[in-house]
C-alpha cells in the first residue's frame, strides 16, 4: 500500500489548491514544498503569495493611496500638507499580509488533513517521490498519484545579469528600501507594467524598454493603444522595438544600451528591473528520466486532463504552459483532484480572465478583435466610455472603456475587454456570461444597479445593437 493516495509537488496556487481539493474528496494527501523565507522558515503559497501576486498588489494599493493623496485628494476637499512616504512601513505592511496568507494556507492544510512535507522533491519513480530536507536528510515516499505543480521562475537574460542590488528581477523589485530616482524596466508585460506603476506613483522616473513593436501584444488593439496613452500621461517613458544589448554597472548606476529604429541608444538608471517573462520550474525534478515529455522551452507536455505520458503523474499550472496565471493553475488543480477521485471534471480555457493591475486596470476574456478578423469571424462591437459613467465621474476616474465583441449572426459573446477603474472586478461578470454561452442581448437585458461601474458593461452590451442610452 502506498504512503499516500496523492503527493502534490509545489504549494503555490496550483499545488495547494489541488492538495486541499484532493483531501476534501477523501484522498490521503501530502504536499511537498521547498519555499523558505529570508530567515529560513518554510512558507506556503509559492511565488504568488511570497513574491508575486499578493505582495505586488499590496504595494500597488499602498502606492495608489499615496498617488491619490498627492494628486486627487484636493479635488475632494481633502488637504494633505507635508505628505511623505515611509517605504519601511509600506514594506512591513506587505510582509504582514504575506504572513497572514501563508500561515492561512498552513491552517487550511491542517483543517483538511493535508500533510505538509518541507523539502526539495525529486521523482524517484512513477509512484515515488524522494524528498531532501534542508539538512540534507532524504526520505522516499510512495503515492498512487503525483501532481507536479512546481510553478515558474523569472527568465534571466545574459545581457542584463541580475546582481540583486542594482539589477533585479521581479522579486528584488518588490523589496526596494527607497524610491529610485531613475528606474529602468526591461519588458512591458504585466509584471513590468505593474512594478513600474508602483515606483512611478511613489516618484520614480520610469523608463520601459520593450523589444516588441506593439504595446500589450495580447490585448485588444484599441484597449492597448488607450492604455499606452494613459501610462504616458502618468509620466512613463515607453520605448517599443527596443532590443537591450547590454547593461553595465558602475558608480552605483546602470547603463543600459539598446537598439531601436534610431540605432544604438543608452539609458542611465539607478535601478533596473528585468521583467522579460517567466519559465517553467522543471529543472532537477527528474521528470524526463521517467519518460515525461518536456518541450524545448522546459514545459511538461500533458493531455486534455493534465495527465503526463506517465499515467500516474499529472502536471498543472505554469509548468504546462498556457497563460501563467494563478487562477488558471488553481482551477487545473481542482479539475485534476476531481479526476483522480473518479469524478467528471474539465477545464474551460476559453473563459480564463486576464488582468493587468495598472491604473487604470486592464482586463479581458475571450477573443480580441484582431483574432476574430484573422479567423474570418463576422462580429459586432459595443463600446462604452467610462467618461459617460456617473459612478466613474463620482470616483473621479473616468479613463478607459468597455468593449464587447459578439457574433454578428448569433449575438453570442466572443470577447469582453475593459480598460478602467476596477476592471479586474468587472470582468467577472463577462466571464460568467461567456461560460454560460450568453449573448450580448442577455447582458443588455440584465438589470444593473445604478449608479455602479458595472453599468458600463450593460451599456456596452446595448451598444452591440446600437442601443446605448448614455453615450
Amino acid at each position: 500500500m502506498a504512503d499516500y493516495n496523492v503527493i502534490v509537488i509545489g504549494a503555490g496556487p496550483a499545488g495547494y489548491v489541488a492538495a486541499i481539493r484532493c483531501a476534501q474528496l477523501g484522498l490521503k494527501t501530502a504536499c511537498v514544498d521547498k519555499w523558505v523565507t529570508l530567515d529560513g522558515n518554510p512558507s506556503l503559497g509559492g511565488t504568488c503569495l511570497n513574491v508575486g501576486c499578493i505582495p505586488s498588489k499590496a504595494l500597488l494599493d499602498s502606492s495608489h493611496h499615496y498617488d491619490f493623496m498627492q494628486k486627487q485628494a484636493a479635488a475632494h476637499g481633502i488637504q494633505c500638507d507635508n505628505l511623505s512616504i515611509d517605504i519601511a512601513a509600506m514594506q512591513a505592511r506587505k510582509a504582514k499580509i504575506i504572513t497572514m496568507l501563508t500561515t492561512g494556507i498552513a491552517s487550511l492544510f491542517k483543517k483538511n488533513k493535508v500533510a505538509h512535507l518541507f523539502g526539495t522533491a525529486h521523482l524517484a519513480g512513477d509512484k515515488q517521490v524522494e524528498i531532501t530536507a534542508q539538512d540534507g536528510n532524504k526520505q522516499t515516499l510512495t503515492a498512487d498519484n503525483i501532481i507536479i505543480a512546481t510553478g515558474s521562475v523569472p527568465v534571466q537574460i545574459p545581457v542584463a545579469p541580475i546582481d540583486d542590488h542594482l539589477i533585479v528581477n521581479s522579486t528584488g523589485a518588490l523589496a526596494f528600501d527607497s524610491v529610485p530616482k531613475r528606474l529602468g524596466v526591461i519588458g512591458a508585460g504585466a509584471i513590468g507594467l505593474e512594478l513600474g506603476s508602483v515606483w512611478n506613483r511613489l516618484g520614480s522616473q520610469v523608463t520601459i524598454l520593450e523589444a516588441l513593436p506593439n504595446f500589450l501584444q495580447m490585448a485588444d488593439r484599441k484597449i492597448a493603444a488607450a492604455t499606452l496613452r494613459e501610462m504616458k500621461k502618468q509620466g512613463f517613458k515607453i520605448h517599443l522595438g527596443a532590443n537591450v544589448t547590454s547593461a553595465t554597472v558602475a558608480n552605483e548606476e546602470v547603463t543600459v544600451t539598446y537598439e531601436d529604429k534610431k540605432g544604438s541608444q543608452q539609458l542611465v538608471v539607478d535601478k533596473l528591473i528585468v521583467a522579460v517573462g517567466r519559465k517553467p520550474n522543471t529543472e532537477s525534478l527528474g521528470a524526463a528520466e521517467l519518460g515525461i515529455q518536456i518541450t524545448d522551452r522546459g514545459f511538461i507536455q500533458v493531455d486534455d486532463h493534465c495527465r503526463t505520458a506517465v499515467p500516474s503523474i499529472y502536471a498543472i499550472g505554469d509548468v504546462i504552459g498556457g497563460p501563467m496565471l494563478a487562477h488558471k493553475g488553481s482551477e487545473e488543480g481542482i479539475v485534476v483532484a476531481e479526476l483522480i477521485a473518479g469524478q467528471k471534471s474539465e477545464m474551460s480555457y476559453e473563459t480564463i480572465p486576464y488582468v493587468i493591475y495598472t491604473s487604470p486596470e486592464v482586463a479581458w476574456v475571450g477573443k480580441t478583435e484582431e483574432q476574430l478578423k484573422l479567423a474570418g469571424v463576422e462580429y459586432k462591437v459595443g463600446q462604452f466610455p467610462f467618461m459617460a459613467s456617473g459612478r466613474a465621474r463620482a470616483h473621479g476616474d473616468t479613463s478607459g472603456m468597455v468593449r464587447i465583441l459578439a457574433d454578428a449572426q448569433t449575438d453570442r459573446l466572443l470577447g469582453v475587454h475593459i480598460l478602467g477603474i476596477s476592471a479586474s472586478e468587472l470582468i467577472a461578470e463577462a466571464v460568467v456570461a461567456m461560460a454560460f454561452e450568453s449573448s450580448a442581448e442577455d447582458l443588455a437585458k440584465t438589470i444593473h444597479a445604478h449608479p455602479t461601474l458595472s453599468e458600463a458593461v450593460h451599456e456596452a452590451a446595448l451598444g452591440v445593437d446600437g442601443r446605448m442610452i448614455h453615450a
